[in-house]
């Protein structure tokens, strides 16, 4: 029947607004790391303010959605336990990397978590990987080496730091499989909310057991953590919240790459970094990567 052979088609908008997100969410995760610079709080404390400053919008936002319902909802799943807690881990590793490495090592390699969505998407997801996919991945890591290939060093003193970019990616990989899962169930903002609530929960501890200064000591600084809370934490993992109920973990994982090409744009309006022809040209092969691994619809 010509009806039923359209239906497929009629994921098309829902997955062109989900992508539209993803795109906006890039560029919000992109500016973190200038506000995690800013802040005038150590690291672990800077990683508790933002999650924590969006719980109470984020609540509402679930409150919207689902009724008062939701905001029990969101603790009766596992994916969402589990998300809290990845993303833990990879606000916990983010942090320590952007003081104790450059912004470009921090930046490509947290950009390498398309890796581990790779590895892990068929085993416990049940999404498995296509050639093109892969193929996609491939290409938006090799534009992300030469995007930033002219900042990227290796250095023994920020060794520790490179480290911890991968321990970063490791657990922003595993955060976009949990989120996949748990938006098969439950809204954006159940997830969101939820989610963020544990992972306050879990850098609550660390903060306030390892953190000798837990306020900013200006209002500056409590600027920059609430922009911290409600850009790149509201805005960008929302967006990429909402985006992983129509698009697949893997392809998701692609578009945040554009991160990568955000983080370079910034550095040339704020720091005045230039943009040379190697940043260019690794910005189209991101670009050419996530043209490779889009969704055949």
């Amino acid at each position: 029947m010509p009806f039923a052979r359209s239906l497929p088609l009629s994921a098309r908008p829902g997955e062109v607004v989900a992508f539209l997100a993803l795109c906006l969410g890039a560029v919000a995760m992109g500016i973190s790391p200038i506000f995690v610079r800013l802040a005038d709080v150590g690291p672990f404390a800077s990683a508790f303010w933002r999650v924590a400053l969006a719980v109470p919008v984020l609540a509402i936002w679930a409150v919207s959605e689902g009724g008062a319902a939701a905001l029990v909802t969101a603790f009766r799943s596992k994916a969402i336990w589990l998300a809290g807690v990845f993303f833990s881990i990879d606000l916990f590793f983010w942090h320590l990397s952007i003081l104790n490495t450059s912004i470009a090592n921090a930046t490509f390699l947290s950009s390498m978590a398309p890796i581990w969505v790779l590895l892990f998407s068929g085993l416990f997801i049940g999404e498995k990987v296509g050639r093109r996919e892969a193929g996609g991945v491939i290409v938006c890591i090799l534009g992300g080496a030469v995007l930033l290939g002219g900042s990227y060093t290796l250095d023994s003193d920020k060794l520790i730091g490179d480290i911890y970019g991968i321990g970063t990616s490791f657990g922003f990989g595993t955060y976009f499989l949990a989120v996949r899962a748990a938006r098969r169930q439950h809204s954006t903002g159940t997830v969101t909310f939820g989610a963020t609530t544990v992972t306050a929960l879990c850098l609550g501890i660390v903060a306030f057991t390892l953190e000798p200064k837990m306020l900013p000591a200006s209002l500056a600084g409590a600027a920059t953590l609430a922009a911290l809370a409600y850009i790149s934490h509201i805005g960008g993992q929302g967006l990429l919240a909402f985006a992983l109920g129509y698009l697949s973990a893997a392809f998701s994982s692609l578009v945040i790459f554009m991160e990568v090409i955000a983080a370079a744009l910034l550095a040339f309006l704020v720091f005045n970094e230039a943009i040379g022809w190697s940043q260019a040209i690794g910005g189209l092969m991101i670009l050419g990567g996530i043209w490779i691994a889009r969704p055949r619809s």
